[in-house]
């Protein structure tokens, strides 16, 4: 196990091999960085798929994902895969917080409303959402996950996959949903636009996860 690093900075790994998905992380949390603020890296595991579609795609990156998280000192760490590959095992390689996206999005939704919806990438995800979920206790308040089936390599392409999106969103909101989740971090750049056509918050989960970072390694000492 690595030892808690004094960093200030935090590592968000994108478990994925894809270049694209990791800048659309990149961006979505760059209002975060400010002077004198902690360091916000962005890492692409080479040795992750494409995309994490399936149970054996998550199992396939826990073990480099920990190899990575061992040899790169953080003062915290965020695995960002809307399915929190590996988190337990993440947590247990350093002395450093583990936060995974999708855990941290709940937390977010959970604290504006008592429900909130999903945006799943394919059906595969709902399983692993519902792990979580059971997990945190809060699979009560799960209003609907809606899947996309669609590729990441739709999802990041700017207007192909919005409609849909936003068509998503509104099935959460008409469920009961005060507040929907995006499910991938793929989904990031479209997230103002399915606010706004929604009228009901939408939840980037890096974002999220970033907050609760930050106030990890800000609140030390």
């Amino acid at each position: 196990m690595a030892r808690a690093s004094d960093s200030p900075r935090i590592l968000i790994i994108n478990p994925n091999s894809s270049g694209p998905c990791s800048a659309g992380i990149d961006a979505a949390v760059a209002p975060f960085r400010f002077p004198g603020g902690p360091e916000i890296e962005v890492a692409t595991l080479a040795e992750g798929p494409p995309a994490l579609y399936t149970w054996r795609h998550w199992h396939q990156v826990v073990e480099p994902l920990c190899r990575l998280i061992e040899r790169t000192p953080a003062g915290a760490y965020i695995i960002a895969c809307g399915s929190d590959p590996g988190v337990e095992a993440a947590r247990a390689s350093t002395k450093s917080p583990v936060f995974g996206v999708f855990r941290s999005a709940v937390a977010a939704a959970a604290a504006r409303g008592e429900r909130f919806g999903v945006i799943a990438l394919v059906d595969e995800s709902i399983p692993r959402h519902a792990a979580a979920l059971r997990a945190m206790g809060l699979e009560a308040r799960l209003a609907a996950e809606v899947p996309m089936n669609v590729s990441m390599e739709t999802l990041l392409e700017p207007e192909t996959a919005r409609a849909r999106l936003i068509e998503a969103g509104r099935a959460c909101v008409a469920a009961g949903a005060q507040s929907v989740i995006l499910g991938c971090t793929g989904m990031a750049h479209h997230r103002d636009a399915i606010e706004q056509a929604i009228g009901a918050a939408v939840i980037e989960p890096c974002q999220a996860a970033v907050v609760l970072a930050m106030g990890a390694v800000l609140g030390r000492g």
